[in-house]
């Protein structure tokens, strides 16, 4: 079986992991947008979970209402591939916010769930070179800016 010289794996791979983490961060979002809402998301894990730490109440408050739309957000920025750089860079800081969140309730908290996967998935694609997944808003917009020059 032979393979493709037009279409190499890499670029698959990337397009699938991008493709992937993307509908993950989008149905997190709109389960917190819409069914939890994000004043219940705030209240039940961030207020609720932080409120006697050192964090305080209005940070809560921020963080518990903005992630559900950051995370929203940047999963339908993902599955369009617009400012794929810039995303995956502010889901990577929202990654560390949250393993900070829960590593501070249970020191040794179990990572093998959302956190790595997403993790692991957000590397993939950033490591990936650029322009590697050619499905991307952004690859578009670069072809087409090279075009009209």
């Amino acid at each position: 079986m032979s393979r493709s010289a037009s279409l190499p794996d890499w670029q698959v791979a990337t397009a699938f992991a991008r493709i992937i983490v993307g509908i993950l961060f989008v149905m997190a979002g709109w389960w917190k947008v819409f069914e939890l809402t994000p004043v219940a998301h705030a209240e039940q894990f961030f207020i609720g979970w932080f409120g006697d730490s050192w964090i305080p109440e209005p940070l809560l408050w921020a963080l518990g209402l903005s992630i559900p739309f950051i995370e929203l957000a940047a999963g339908v920025l993902l599955l369009l591939g617009w400012r794929l750089r810039e995303t995956l860079a502010a889901l990577a800081g929202l990654l560390i916010v949250t393993t900070y969140g829960h590593a501070l309730k249970e020191a040794l908290f179990n990572i093998d769930g959302h956190t790595f996967t997403r993790s692991v998935l957000i590397v993939f694609v950033l490591i990936s070179p650029i322009g590697a997944d050619r499905w991307t808003l952004d690859r578009w917009l670069e072809r087409r800016r090279a075009h009209n020059e």
